[in-house]
């Protein structure tokens, strides 16, 4: 993992409970009825990102804490996460090397198949994803597919990279909300571009 941008914030049920003001039973039970998004920690405790918490408190008309308002501001124009998916471990780290020095508050982290691509998105909520669709062990396309349309993946936008010469591919795409489609080799300053403009629009 590279970056130098803070820990993103997350709240326990028990921190959820306190901030609607009701028991933490009641919390655990929005959680597991699924009318709130959360996700496990290997431990097996709750977790709820903020802007998650924001959503679900709108909906039901709750009062909604300055202190809410102002996590939720913060992590989404200064903090923002980063996932390079690629088995070619050698481009992988120049991405994620150039990346940094382009942006100053991302945080980029790396997988290399799809299973640590899984378990990078269930620990980190994550704003953008680079995927490449030929990956080992898990096909690249489903794994599109699962991260487009599963709320508990923080609904990422998505920049697919290959080398595959299959003339579908972006036909076969299209309906996973992917943002930009690039073909392999990559251009770096296109890319980072097309980053900058997905997670910082009003830059």
């Amino acid at each position: 993992m590279a970056g130098k941008s803070k820990k993103p914030v997350v709240f326990s049920a028990l921190e959820v409970a306190n901030i609607c003001s009701v028991v933490n039973q009641t919390a655990i039970n929005w959680i597991r009825s699924g009318y709130l998004t959360a996700f496990k920690t290997p431990g097996g405790q709750f977790r709820v990102y903020p802007d998650d918490l924001l959503e679900f408190m709108k909906k039901r008309e709750m009062r909604i804490p300055e202190e809410l308002l102002a996590v939720c501001a913060m992590s989404r124009h200064e903090n923002k996460n980063l996932l390079i998916v690629d088995d070619d471990r050698g481009l992988n780290t120049v991405i994620a090397r150039y990346m940094e020095k382009k942006f100053d508050n991302l945080t980029i982290y790396q997988a290399f198949d799809g299973f640590d691509a899984g378990s990078q998105m269930t620990e980190h909520p994550i704003d953008c994803l680079i995927l490449d669709l030929n990956l080992p062990g898990v096909d690249g396309f489903d794994l599109c597919r699962r991260i487009s349309t599963n709320s508990r993946f923080n609904n990422p936008a998505i920049i697919v990279v290959t080398a595959l010469e299959d003339a579908d591919i972006e036909s076969r795409i299209s309906e996973y909300k992917v943002k930009l489609f690039l073909k392999k080799p990559l251009n770096l300053v296109e890319l980072s571009e097309a980053i900058g403009g997905i997670l910082y629009p009003a830059d």
